[in-house]
């Protein structure tokens, strides 16, 4: 059985106990949460796709903790300008395990 969600605005592909890292969510570590953005659901070779979300589906995810991503660099330069930028961006993400799927 596997579901894909949406959290954040970004889609994840989930099954029973993965850990998926997510954009950083305002919960804290060791608190259960359901989530009910549940845009398909596959179960026994069975596909129930929502319009846009399948009713009465819910995914339960357990909160591990939160981290940074790696740091990412942009840089600009304009040669012969004697111009240049950088700015750096780390993510804070939230880790989720996934304990039910559930229709």
């Amino acid at each position: 059985m596997y579901a894909v969600i949406e959290v954040g605005s970004k889609q994840y592909n989930v099954k029973k106990d993965d850990i998926i890292e997510v954009e950083r969510e305002a919960t804290p570590a060791g608190k259960e949460i359901a989530i009910d953005k549940v845009l398909l659901v596959s179960k026994d070779k069975q596909l129930e796709v929502g319009t846009p979300y399948v009713k009465g589906a819910k995914v339960s995810v357990l909160v591990l903790g939160e981290k940074k991503a790696p740091k990412l660099i942009s840089y600009k330069y304009r040669r012969r300008k004697s111009s240049h930028w950088e700015k750096g961006h780390r993510q804070k993400l939230t880790r989720l395990q996934v304990k039910e799927i559930s229709l």
